[in-house]
């Protein structure tokens, strides 16, 4: 009996002792397989974003090209725009040096008419001027015939291409006849006198005042016209895309709203390019 009870004893030892070890021998598994299955999801992870990675590479490439293509149509879009813009402005520069439309000025009433000499049209500029008719009695006239000289004499200058000296003769010409018959005129043809020697400055000013002291007349619109053709030649484009508006607003139908409705639409290329 006594024999029997230690080999009892040590079996239940031995089994007390080999539960632990085998325990542990299913905790380690557990955690390598735990570990396996963290490695399976890290690999298709891995994978899903290599997956990504080569879907982003291609929109990139994509995207680069069609950026190439945007540039390209950029630059024909520019050229085209600055091919027209130059072709534009060459025709106006060509219009611009064709003098105005000729236009009567205001005439006088009286009862004997007297025709005054038309000066003739044919300058580097094509410059055409119809004179006012002065009417009344014989001194009237004679005065009238010494302004008209003195206005033919500068106006054939212009016409002959001397711009500097029709200038002077057209300031001379205002300094002595100051309320004259052909003092609108005059004032016209000193600024565009000035004008195309490219004296923008003073060309605008003698355009501004004679919209200032004769606003009716019949160059009036011209004037206005060279205001802002001015401003353009003085680099002044907000103000000559205003004074531009005003003229086809104002004057619409005319030869002078049709140029600065060109001019306006050579602005707004210029701005683009």
């Amino acid at each position: 009996m006594m024999r029997r009870l230690p080999l009892a004893a040590c079996l239940v030892l031995a089994l007390a002792f080999a539960a632990p070890a085998s325990a542990q021998r299913v905790s380690t598994a557990d955690r390598l397989t735990a570990l396996e299955q963290q490695l399976s999801a890290m690999r298709s992870g891995n994978l899903d974003l290599l997956n990504q990675l080569g879907e982003l590479k291609t929109e990139v490439q994509s995207l680069r090209a069609q950026l190439e293509e945007l540039q390209q149509q950029h630059e024909q879009y520019k050229q085209t725009g600055r091919t027209q813009y130059l072709d534009l402005d060459s025709r106006l520069n060509r219009l611009e040096s064709a003098t105005s439309e000729p236009v009567p000025a205001p005439t006088l009433p009286a009862p004997q008419p007297a025709q005054p000499v038309m000066p003739a049209a044919a300058t580097q500029a094509t410059v055409q001027d119809t004179p006012p008719r002065v009417y009344g009695d014989a001194s009237t006239l004679g005065k009238g015939a010494d302004e008209r000289t003195a206005y033919n004499v500068a106006f054939d200058l212009l016409k002959a291409g001397r711009y500097a000296e029709s200038a002077r003769s057209f300031l001379s010409f205002l300094e002595t006849h100051p309320n004259g018959t052909f003092t609108p005129n005059a004032m016209y043809w000193l600024g565009e006198s000035y004008y195309v020697t490219q004296n923008y400055a003073l060309a605008q000013e003698q355009f501004q005042t004679l919209l200032d002291q004769y606003p009716t007349h019949d160059k009036a619109g011209g004037a206005l016209l060279k205001v802002g053709l001015c401003q353009y030649g003085l680099r002044q484009l907000d103000a000559a895309e205003a004074t531009l508006a005003k003229v086809v607003a104002r004057y619409a139908g005319t030869e002078a709203a049709r140029t600065a409705d060109d001019r306006l639409r050579a602005i707004q290329l210029s701005r683009v390019r």
